[in-house]
């Protein structure tokens, strides 16, 4: 299964891929959508929405992760992250990928196997679990990969519950 990793945002929205393959994760690249302050929101959004339809294009993923968005002190932030979000969504969706939504606190625990971990300490477990020389740069860009091993370390929990479920089903015991 090929994952897009995708940390939402409308200066940068940073970009992971990974492949996920018998419990293990390769790195098929990562990076970020950058767009320029002061340049006009609209063109921003089209940059952002043109870009992610090349990146899906490329490596052509089964399913996008992308983190929820929670209310900051910010409205005007949140409004226009909502709307770059909305934008990378609707090209995921348009292409056919499904897409599969973690909060924060998800995404430290399928990483770290704590809630509560620190920025750092996350960023630490993701270099380590996709073998990486150096933490990728700038932020966002790990913050998707970490996004990205969520969903593959989520989804083979959620198949084998789905497996479990069925064999129950069927009266075909574990």
């Amino acid at each position: 299964m090929v994952i897009l990793g995708i940390d939402p945002g409308y200066a940068i929205v940073g970009y992971g891929v990974l492949e996920f393959s018998n419990n293990s994760f390769k790195v098929l690249g990562f990076g970020a959508i950058t767009t320029q302050a002061g340049t006009p929101f609209e063109l921003r959004l089209k940059t952002i929405y043109e870009d992610m339809n090349e990146i899906i294009d490329t490596y052509k993923p089964d399913c996008l992760s992308i983190e929820k968005l929670f209310f900051n002190t910010n409205q005007k932030t949140v409004i226009d992250v909502a709307q770059a979000r909305g934008v990378v969504v609707l090209a995921a969706v348009r292409k056919g990928i499904t897409v599969n939504e973690y909060t924060p606190l998800q995404v430290k625990t399928a990483v770290t196997g704590f809630g509560r971990a620190q920025k750092k300490q996350v960023q630490e477990m993701i270099r380590r679990t996709l073998n990486l020389k150096q933490v990728p740069k700038p932020d966002d860009t790990a913050d998707a990969l970490g996004l990205a091993i969520t969903h593959g370390r989520t989804s083979r929990s959620l198949e084998f519950v789905k497996s479990a479920e069925e064999k129950i089903s069927k009266n075909i015991y574990l």
